[in-house]
């Protein structure tokens, strides 16, 4: 692949917003989940648009730690135009002044949390989600982008190629795997009620499955484990019988695709974010052993006890056609990249 940098990702979503970021000059944005992977994206292009074209827009950034992120990115804890907030998403203190858009994109996706503990897992997004449009409520911010996800949509059969935003499907309710999924339908849910009982201007992203810099990849993510596995010179392993088909966003495109979401949005409208282009869990290791490993891949054929043994591939059309939002970097390039930031060296 041609020589890429990390700047080189974020002065492409710095041209991709172009002249839409001037929707944002002088604005004021309350950002939940702004450390987390999704969040630190959006915090990086909006330090260097402020920077290049000189839009002067502020951000309090609501994080549980932030001692630890000054740690990971002192430029941006630097920043006057940025400040943060210490809180949880389900009682933080309401932060001083005005504020022109709220981007809430906390939550917590950790299969673990799912696993072992349901409730919490369903409390932070429910709770967390009231709680932050009772601020946007309370300090009359009409403008909010929610960050939701493609699981709200529940298995997607096999024979459903992709799905779109009006697609009926949806989790099993009384399965408590399925408390992450939940909590985004009914955090959608409440999306809709503030919208129409207190005039709310919300639009909602459905995020599918991401890669690129910055992603953890020692967590439940297989593509993040198969690239850990790939680098660290090991085959690459598909414990499951690698049937389930995937999708996956590169996160420079997801970045300035919800950019453009939060100015340019229909309120009350949902978007699909993802890669339309699927592809089984078996073929993907199998690529990245091929792209980036050294000792092949396996398939170990053990029961998959994942939330979705089928499809999770997003119609995008919407997002196409409404906005012009479609992804502009190839699966091959979003390995790559993805493996290059964690330490790989291409060969060749």
């Amino acid at each position: 692949m041609p020589l890429w940098t990390l700047e080189d990702d974020f002065e492409f979503v710095n041209e991709a917003v172009g002249e839409h970021w001037q929707a944002l000059a002088d604005t004021r944005i309350f950002i939940t989940g702004g450390t987390g992977f999704i969040g630190r994206w959006m915090l990086e292009t909006l330090w260097r648009a402020n920077r290049t074209r000189g839009l002067k827009a502020k951000a309090v950034i609501l994080s549980r730690d932030p001692a630890r992120f000054f740690k990971t990115a002192p430029h941006l804890a630097s920043d006057p135009a940025f400040s943060f907030v210490s809180g949880d998403i389900q009682d933080f203190a309401h932060p001083d002044g005005a504020f022109t858009h709220l981007i809430h994109a906390a939550t917590d996706a950790s299969a673990d949390l799912n696993e072992h503990n349901p409730l919490k897992m369903f409390d932070t997004v429910v709770g967390g989600t009231r709680h932050a449009l009772d601020f946007a409520v309370a300090r009359k911010i009409k403008n909010v982008l929610f960050m939701s996800s493609g699981a709200v949509y529940g298995r997607q059969p096999f024979e459903v190629s992709h799905v779109a935003e009006d697609w009926p499907g949806a989790p099993d309710c009384t399965a408590p795997v399925n408390a992450y999924a939940e909590g985004k339908r009914a955090a959608e849910m409440l999306c809709g009620i503030y919208g129409k009982q207190f005039g709310l201007e919300i639009t909602t992203a459905r995020i599918f499955a991401l890669l690129g810099p910055m992603l953890s990849l020692d967590t439940h993510f297989a593509a993040g484990n198969f690239i850990n596995d790939a680098i660290a010179g090991r085959r690459v392993t598909v414990k499951s019988n690698g049937l389930p088909v995937r999708s996956y966003l590169y996160i420079a495109d997801l970045t300035w695709m919800l950019w453009q979401l939060l100015v340019r949005g229909s309120a009350g409208s949902t978007y699909n974010l993802g890669s339309d282009e699927g592809i089984s869990i078996r073929d993907l290791a199998e690529r990245i052993a091929i792209l980036i490993g050294r000792d092949g891949f396996e398939v170990l054929g053990q029961a998959d006890i994942g939330w979705n043994p089928g499809r999770y591939v997003p119609d995008t059309q919407r997002a196409k056609h409404e906005l012009g939002l479609a992804k502009t970097v190839s699966l091959d390039d979003a390995i790559q990249r993805t493996a290059i930031w964690n330490g790989w060296t291409p060969w060749h």
